[in-house]
């Protein structure tokens, strides 16, 4: 039959035990010191008592008086005893230089012999000693008895060492009680602390606790999603690798210690991360990554603090952008695919009523016109990324009734543009900003159209004029690699950005359209950064905001080629 198998005390446990075994020999070596101490100091004072005793019996004329008498014992007696009760000690006892008694406690020891040493006294000095006498063990003292230069007699004062053990024990038995006090007192405080430590430990013992340490240092590095905690001064206990990626920090930026504010991260970001409330799944920029954080307080113990996740978004939001932009393609294509069919309807109607040549023109004029634009980005945009981009954001414009222009001194050659800068940054960067500019457009031109007076509007695809004509939405697009940086350009005739709000529009969240939108001029802004370019806000011609983004192209030389003028 198998014992089952017993659980290790817990680490409170084991310093519980440990505690009161260290507190009980402290307590038992302090009451064998104090023991030891008292016996010692009983027996000095015993000394000290019957050397006073003694001394003052040898130096009293009256004794020197008696001792002279023919009868000593009949003066001295009487005034041995009279001390030894006077003063408490055990005897008192004078004899002659022959060592005979004159004095003693028990009469009947009269005239016998002394027991004990004398020599010293006799030799003019006064000692102490521990002897066994008549009244058992005592410690005693010996002194000569002078008159004059003479020694006439001796006197031994004596104090019994069951007296003095006696007087031990009871000192000791008060320093018993202090004695058990103290340790009672020191287990009773060993237990609440202990008992504290139980809690905090949750009843764990020490393999289990360096166990738990092991696991979660390597579950800290395993983690792929970034994890930082906060302790109740918002100040950062715990960040592992990933978290230290997501937020931009470096290996070696000290940043545990250091207070959240300290960090120098987005305003919006260091707002979530200092929030007392949880924030579950909120989308903030860093300088070079989208990250969904959430936040999680922690209740409980002495203070409270914050749990914070961060998951890298950044991927999955330029693949969203890259799928918006494929749906807005597709969308494009229907449409076409839906105008050309009501085109090639309308040029079958009129051949079978008999109108060949008006079908010939009608044909041929739309064909023209669907033909401008598309010889115009290809003929000036030889990157094929970006000439397919402005054709699809060209379509979807004109579904909004907005005109997309590729500016005269647009240029980008084929190899222009270097491996290093992300075709999804440039994705990112001029969709959405063709994409804000044609919103503006759009609701700029409804707005006029639908103000008191405005103009009649112009016939969409229709060009009216250098201007696009009066309540005609335009954007115009310039793309330029001239070797040494590209220049993305886009404006609109919207209604701008005043220059209040200059800053504003690169902040997440900001838009006029509610809650839920304001990210991509933040991710436009995020995407130039990170290939070490720049950003910058103004207002267009034409009365509209216009955002120019500057990307350094290194040190390479782009063959420029000159320009071709297309009808």
């Amino acid at each position: 039959m198998r014992l089952p198998r017993t659980r290790p005390r817990s680490l409170a446990g084991q310093l519980f035990a440990m505690q009161v075994v260290l507190i009980a020999a402290v307590v038992a070596g302090c009451a064998v010191f104090a023991y030891v101490s008292g016996s010692s100091q009983a027996e000095q004072t015993a000394a000290r008592q019957v050397r006073a005793a003694a001394l003052a019996v040898a130096d009293s004329p009256s004794v020197r008086e008696a001792i002279r008498t023919p009868d000593p014992s009949a003066a001295l007696q009487p005034y041995a005893e009279q001390v030894r009760r006077d003063t408490g000690i055990a005897f008192i006892t004078i004899m002659d230089t022959d060592r005979k008694r004159w004095t003693h406690p028990d009469t009947a020891q009269i005239g016998e012999t002394f027991l004990g040493h004398t020599e010293e006294a006799l030799a003019g000095a006064t000692f102490t000693e521990t002897y066994t006498g008549t009244l058992g063990p005592s410690i005693r003292v010996v002194t000569p008895v002078r008159d004059g230069k003479e020694i006439i007699g001796l006197v031994s004062a004596g104090i019994t060492v069951d007296r003095v053990s006696s007087q031990v024990r009871e000192q000791l038995g008060a320093l018993a009680l202090a004695a058990g006090g103290a340790l009672a007192l020191g287990g009773i405080g060993t237990y609440v602390i202990n008992a504290r430590l139980r809690r905090h430990t949750h009843g764990m013992n020490a393999a289990e606790l360096s166990r738990l340490h092991d696991y979660h240092q390597a579950t800290l590095h395993a983690v792929r999603e970034g994890l930082l905690m906060l302790d109740g001064q918002r100040r950062i206990a715990l960040i592992n690798d990933a978290g230290r990626e997501l937020l931009g920090l470096g290996p070696e930026t000290e940043a545990v210690g250091r207070t959240v504010a300290e960090l120098n991260l987005p305003a919006p970001l260091t707002g979530a991360l200092l929030a007392s409330e949880a924030r579950v799944d909120e989308l903030h920029l860093t300088a070079e990554r989208v990250v969904v954080v959430n936040t999680r307080p922690v209740v409980g113990g002495e203070r409270r603090g914050t749990v914070v996740t961060l998951r890298d978004h950044t991927e999955l939001q330029a693949l969203t952008g890259e799928l918006d932009s494929e749906r807005g393609f597709t969308q494009a294509l229907r449409s076409q695919a839906h105008e050309a069919a009501n085109r090639l309807h309308t040029v079958v109607s009129l051949i079978e009523l008999g109108r060949v040549e008006e079908a010939v023109e009608f044909a041929t004029a739309e064909l023209e016109l669907a033909q401008v634009l598309t010889d115009r980005v290809v003929g000036a945009v030889e990157e094929p990324v970006l000439a397919a981009l402005l054709l699809g954001k060209a379509a979807q414009a004109h579904e909004r009734g907005v005109e997309l222009e590729l500016a005269e001194d647009s240029l980008i050659d084929d190899g222009a543009l270097p491996p290093s800068l992300a075709q999804r940054d440039l994705v990112t960067i001029l969709g959405n900003l063709i994409d804000n500019a044609v919103e503006a457009a759009s609701e700029g031109a409804e707005e006029a159209e639908g103000a008191p007076g405005a103009p009649e509007a112009a016939v969409p695809g229709q060009r009216t004029g250098s201007q696009g004509g009066a309540g005609r939405a335009r954007v115009t697009v310039t793309a330029l690699a001239d070797g040494r940086e590209l220049l993305l350009r886009v404006s609109d005739t919207g209604a701008g950005i005043g220059p209040e709000e200059a800053e504003e529009v690169f902040r997440r969240g900001w838009s006029t359209h509610g809650a839920g939108r304001g990210l991509g001029l933040a991710l436009v802004r995020q995407a130039a950064h990170r290939n070490g370019g720049s950003v910058e806000l103004d207002r267009a011609p034409e009365g509209g905001a216009r955002f120019t983004v500057r990307l350094p192209l290194g040190d390479r030389t782009a063959p420029v080629r000159p320009k071709e003028v297309t009808a």
